[in-house]
């Protein structure tokens, strides 16, 4: 991944991998160490398995605190959507790194009432990003080597500009170890599915439950086995159990820690 210094102002990491990189991400803060900031917690790492609550949760805290939002889940998805795009089969990782190495993305800021977006080639594909083919084929991308690292890079250079909420499954156990604060969300696959399918109603792409359930067990399985950067909780991580709490329940708590770390 290549990541140009003049559109982030914290600089690139000593050895930048080589996918090209432009990101709208603009700096709050010169902050050259995720550490706190004056009075919270100026790097946030929000972990845990698909469809619990980490996006709902970081776009509102960043939000609410006036931080940058990364969520590290749309650039896999956004490689998982170029792979399918070329008919580039999952079973050809060298071609698939290739990709993830040379893919054009670019990743725009939540607006006041909207979400995160995700651009490849100058392509607008964020509404493309839950289709179940890319849903299907997310965790064979994610979980490969090559793939990882070419995110890996920037993702820590953004978090070196401070005031930041970055979200993924290995942001507190591999990409940011030495996050301020590291927080892990989960809930039952059950739950889970079911947030899932109500989004997928909402945005007028209905599946069946039970078919959501199956998949978000087979990536739960994928997620966990996998031998670079498993999903699991840091050591130091604070595990938040969703399956009964609020959206504004589980912000206030991760807000609270946030605070208790500056």
């Amino acid at each position: 991944m290549r990541c140009r210094g003049n559109l982030m102002r914290g600089g690139c990491s000593p050895k930048p991998a080589n996918l090209y990189w432009r990101s709208r991400l603009t700096s709050h803060s010169d902050s050259s160490q995720p550490s706190s900031g004056q009075g919270i917690a100026s790097v946030i790492a929000i972990d845990g398995p698909v469809a619990s609550g980490k996006t709902a949760v970081g776009l509102n805290l960043a939000r609410e605190l006036g931080y940058r939002l990364v969520d590290t889940g749309m650039i896999y998805r956004a490689v998982a959507w170029l792979t399918l795009q070329r008919g580039v089969s999952l079973d050809d990782e060298a071609a698939i790194v290739t990709l993830a190495e040379n893919a054009r993305i670019e990743l725009g800021q939540p607006a006041a009432n909207s979400g995160p977006t995700i651009s490849v080639d100058e392509r607008d594909i964020t509404d493309e990003l839950r289709s179940p083919d890319v849903d299907r084929s997310v965790s064979f991308v994610s979980r490969m080597p090559g793939v990882r690292q070419a995110v890996l890079d920037l993702q820590r250079a953004l978090a070196k500009q401070g005031r930041i909420v970055m979200l993924g499954r290995d942001i507190g156990t591999v990409v940011l170890p030495e996050a301020a604060l590291k927080v892990y969300l989960d809930a039952s696959a059950e739950v889970r599915a079911r947030r899932r399918h109500a989004e997928l109603i909402a945005a007028g792409n209905s599946r069946p439950e039970a078919e959501i359930l199956a998949e978000l067990r087979q990536r739960d399985n994928m997620d966990r086995q996998r031998h670079v950067s498993p999903l699991r909780p840091a050591d130091d991580a604070i595990v938040i159990d969703t399956d009964r709490l609020s959206l504004d329940e589980v912000i206030a708590r991760v807000r609270d820690a946030a605070l208790s770390k500056s």
